[in-house]
């Protein structure tokens, strides 16, 4: 999947990869339609940031849910 391209399916893969990552409990709480496109960018440096470690701490956890919750639609 080449995730350069700002496309539904790729915000929709990424988010499910975070999601399944973190294992967020209220999956239908995060999806990839209550995104702004024009914040494609930044949800791709979440979603890179949190394929590449293992594990997280609490605050990490509630630091990157804060920052999903800064790109979502209002």
């Amino acid at each position: 999947m080449d995730l350069s391209q700002n496309t539904p399916a790729n915000a929709e893969f990424m988010v499910q990869k975070i999601s399944e990552k973190l294992r967020i409990m209220n999956i239908g709480a995060v999806k990839a339609s209550h995104f702004n496109q024009e914040m494609y960018e930044e949800l791709r440096d979440i979603y890179d940031m949190v394929m590449k470690k293992s594990n997280f701490t609490p605050r990490e956890l509630e630091a990157i849910a804060e920052e999903l919750g800064s790109l979502r639609n209002v």
